[in-house]
């Protein structure tokens, strides 16, 4: 059988034109490549996870990016399909970490901050590729990147190109992971919006996802949502200046 596969620099002779299952939280990444995969597929559904993370909003917001995507986009309603929540709390239970506890985002020197759950993007790839294995779908989408990510050993690459070695060994059926944001910074990843769905994509992105750790929708910045502290927060709005500079240029 074939092995493993994950297509970090994807193009359109990689993509089978056919189904592909995202992997969908409702932030910045993941709305992104939503986008991205709805311009290659002809069909897309939506698989999302409750870990009752910190940022529960977020659960919410995916929803809203789902239900505007259709709107602002007409062109990809008809592709949009199934969306999916599973529930995993129990890895809420068993982690103890600040994504998954009232307590203080904390960074060290020598390992990855206190926001990383253990296992969790490994985790969720094991779920998404057993539903896409039911579905008949083969194609995984996902917005992990190993260029501003945090210091999360499960972003990358070499991380998921196991991880796909493993599940399309364990499954005896190819399974292919495309990560168009894997060498990309922030700035970029809203580069690829624009290029994707022009500033109308930008502008629904910057509204309606979620990125901040703290769940915090109260107030409105330039870059979205958020509390402007916690280290989501602070890379999205970095990158969100460093692209509207040199869209200004």
């Amino acid at each position: 059988m074939a092995g493993m596969t994950n297509k970090n620099i994807p193009t359109d002779a990689n993509i089978s034109k056919k189904k592909a299952l995202i992997l969908f939280s409702g932030g910045q990444d993941s709305a992104t490549v939503l986008a991205w995969a709805l311009n290659r597929y002809d069909y897309v559904e939506t698989i999302g996870f409750d870990y009752e993370q910190r940022h529960m909003v977020e659960m919410q917001c995916r929803l809203d990016v789902l239900e505007q995507m259709r709107s602002q986009f007409p062109k990809w309603a008809d592709k949009l399909g199934a969306d999916r929540v599973l529930d995993l709390s129990v890895l809420g239970e068993i982690s103890n970490t600040s994504l998954t506890r009232n307590i203080e985002i904390t960074e060290t020197e020598d390992g990855p901050p206190n926001t990383f759950v253990p296992g969790r993007n490994i985790i969720f790839l094991n779920f998404a590729a057993a539903l896409g294995y039911r579905r008949g779908v083969h194609d995984l989408v996902a917005g992990m990147c190993e260029a501003d990510f945090s210091g999360y050993p499960d972003c990358r690459k070499d991380t998921l190109d196991a991880t796909m070695r493993a599940l399309s060994m364990g499954m005896d059926t190819e399974f292919v992971l495309h990560t168009p944001l894997m060498f990309l910074s922030k700035a970029g990843a809203w580069r690829l919006a624009e290029e994707t769905g022009g500033r109308k994509l930008v502008d629904l992105i910057n509204q309606y996802s979620h990125t901040c750790y703290m769940g915090e929708r109260g107030l409105r910045h330039d870059w979205g949502y958020g509390c402007e502290t916690c280290p989501a927060c602070v890379l999205r709005a970095k990158g969100w200046e460093q692209y509207s500079n040199k869209v200004k240029m």
